[in-house]
Formats: C-alpha cells, sequence, structure tokens
C-alpha cells in the first residue's frame, strides 16, 4: 500500500445511453493512453446486466477487435486506463471496479490518490470489510457499498465526504453515469456531449476523438450525475479555491487538451516565453527534450529569437518514461526513446 512517488496520472472516461457505448469508451481511453500504460479496463451496462473486460497493456492490443467489444454490450460504459498509484501489477487491481451491492451493482473508475486510504482500509476491515484489492481505489466502493442511505447518490456523496486528496471519479450504476472530483480541483475532469447524450473524460482530446463536443469542465468539489439525458449538480462540500495539479498543464495532459480555457501547448509555450524574459542565458540554439518540452522550447526560442532545432531524436514505439513504474525501468526507457542527433548544425 505504501507509496513514495508521485504516481496519480491515470485515464477515466464515462459515456451514457448511446449505442456502442464500449467501442466509444475504447477509443476515448486510446486517445487517453498517454495518461496510463500498465492497464486498461471498460466496464458496461445493458439495463440488466453489468459487463466488465481488463487486460495488462495498451488499449489498442486489448480493445481494438470486435469480440472483445461484444462482451461488452450495452448502451453506457465506463473506461479506465491504469498507472498504478497504490497497490501491485495484479490483473485484479486494474480498474474499473465493479461490485454488487444491496442497491445495485456500481463500476468505478478513480483518477488520483486518496491520502487517507490506509486509515479508511484498516477501520473498514476492522468493522468486517472484505478487500479485494490492494488499490487504494477499491475503498470508494466499500465505502459506497456499506452506506445505509437509500438512494445511490446520497451513499456516493456519504463515501465521497469521508475521503481526502486528489481525484476524479467516473462511476456507473444501473441508468445513472456520475461524475466527482475533489474540492480542490486536483485531478482534472470534463463533460462533453454527443447529440443527446453525456460524456466524462479526464481531458478533452477523448471528446474529440469521439466527436463529441466539449461543455464544461467539472468545478472542484462537485459531483455531476447523468439521468434520463439530463445532467444534474451538486456541490455538498462547499466552495473552496480550485488549486489543480501544474504537472497537468507542464507534462501530464495531451498538448491539444483544454485546461481553464486555453490548451495545454498554449500554457506550456507561454511559459518558455515566460522563462526567456527572466533568464540571462546568452545561447545560440534551442533544444528541446521531446515530446513535453517541444512547445515550451519554441516559446523560449520566439522570445529569444533565436534558433530552434531538434538535437533529441525520439523513438515514437516507446511510452512515457515518466510514468514506468520503477526508476530503474524509467532510466532504461530514457535510453531507448531519446538518441543524439548527429547532423551538424
Amino acid at each position: 500500500m505504501n507509496s513514495t512517488k508521485i504516481k496519480e496520472e491515470c485515464g477515466v472516461f464515462g459515456i451514457s445511453n448511446i449505442n456502442d457505448a464500449s467501442a466509444l469508451a475504447a477509443l476515448g481511453l486510446h486517445a487517453l493512453q498517454h495518461r496510463g500504460q500498465e492497464g486498461c479496463g471498460i466496464v458496461s451496462y445493458d439495463g440488466k446486466n453489468y459487463y466488465s473486460e481488463k487486460r495488462f497493456g495498451l488499449v489498442g492490443d486489448n480493445f481494438n477487435n470486435e469480440d472483445t467489444i461484444k462482451k461488452l454490450p450495452g448502451f453506457y460504459a465506463i473506461g479506465h486506463n491504469r498507472y498504478s498509484t497504490t497497490g501491485g501489477k495484479i490483473l485484479r487491481n486494474v480498474q474499473p471496479f465493479f461490485a454488487d451491492t444491496n442497491a445495485g451493482g456500481i463500476g468505478v473508475s478513480h483518477n488520483g490518490n486518496f491520502t487517507n486510504a490506509i486509515t479508511l482500509r484498516k477501520k473498514l476491515v476492522e468493522d468486517g470489510a472484505i478487500f479485494y484489492t490492494t488499490s487504494d481505489s477499491e475503498t470508494i466502493v466499500q465505502l459506497i457499498a456499506r452506506s445505509k442511505k437509500e438512494k445511490n447518490i446520497d451513499k456516493i456523496i456519504e463515501a465521497i465526504s469521508q475521503i481526502q486528496g486528489g481525484y476524479a471519479l467516473v462511476m456507473l450504476t444501473k441508468n445513472i453515469l456520475i461524475g466527482a472530483r475533489d474540492i480542490y480541483g486536483i485531478r482534472p475532469l470534463v463533460i462533453g456531449k454527443i447529440n443527446k447524450s453525456f460524456v466524462l473524460a479526464s481531458e478533452t482530446c477523448a471528446l474529440d476523438i469521439i466527436g463529441a463536443e466539449f461543455v464544461r469542465e467539472v468545478e472542484n468539489g462537485e459531483i455531476v450525475y447523468i439521468e434520463d439525458n439530463e445532467l444534474h449538480s451538486l456541490k455538498p462540500f462547499g466552495n473552496h479555491t480550485p488549486r489543480p495539479c501544474v504537472f497537468e498543464y507542464i507534462y501530464f495532459s495531451r498538448p491539444d487538451s483544454i485546461l481553464r480555457g486555453k490548451t495545454a501547448y498554449e500554457y506550456r509555450k507561454n511559459l518558455g516565453r515566460e522563462l526567456a524574459k527572466e533568464d540571462n542565458v546568452d545561447a545560440e540554439l534551442v533544444v528541446p527534450v521531446p515530446d513535453s518540452g517541444n512547445a515550451a522550447a519554441i516559446g523560449y526560442s520566439q522570445q529569444k529569437k533565436i534558433y530552434f532545432d531538434l538535437g533529441l531524436i525520439r523513438n515514437h514505439y516507446v511510452g512515457r518514461t515518466f510514468i514506468e513504474p520503477g526508476q530503474q525501468i524509467r532510466s532504461l526507457g530514457v535510453k531507448l526513446k531519446l538518441n543524439a542527433n548527429k547532423t551538424s548544425p
């Protein structure tokens, strides 16, 4: 359970009341692949039964075939790309998590970390709860299952009120799709719409791939739920000043995703421009470290009016090295991913 590394990047996706929900969820997860490469999963609902498929590896290697999608029928689906925060690399830790409760089934996809997960887990175990996984994300499922509230949305509110940390949650129960964001908006979650159907996703790039319109971000501390194609909003935890994670702006998010009204590309380019204004470096050449440093390097080069060129060549068949589970693998990944450009200037 213990983790000393900053590892909070996962991708979550949900879609409600639409044909081919699981196929669209797979496409959304494909667009969010940069947020997690260890595993992926989809839970669907056909109005009567829930279906679950979870795999190690990339979305395209696991959900890019008709046979797998056929195992996930229904008009509702949620999905998850895993980058491990807590818990070992075992298949049962791959999300979405699903549980049958006294109020019916519920599926949960979680991005982030619960800072009080160990304390909550210990108390739940003492009260008789049996955990199937070693992930802190299962805590929310257990809290919902053990709630005495009558309505599912009230069970979810009660459960969320007990957790602390930065998180974005996408949940599915019966014909209701639910999204929730922590009180400071540390982890991202956006709302989209395709025809009359609503979509929840970590980033707007997942909306673009399925042709959905970006509606807005889920606000910090907000719970949204979609029922009968109607979007409902609750803010049960009061008002708090947003404190989004800066890494979403400089690294985690895809450059074309929109964060607070601008693309991540714009933020990164402007950061490069600002750095050029503030430093006193006498340079003749700007070389980006691809791909995350590209936009900042362009902004820096334009502001300084000095030459920009590619000094490092990236192998695009290697995934993001920061989100590998161990430092040794990350170091080897850099050698696999980047090589010096030996071309003469």
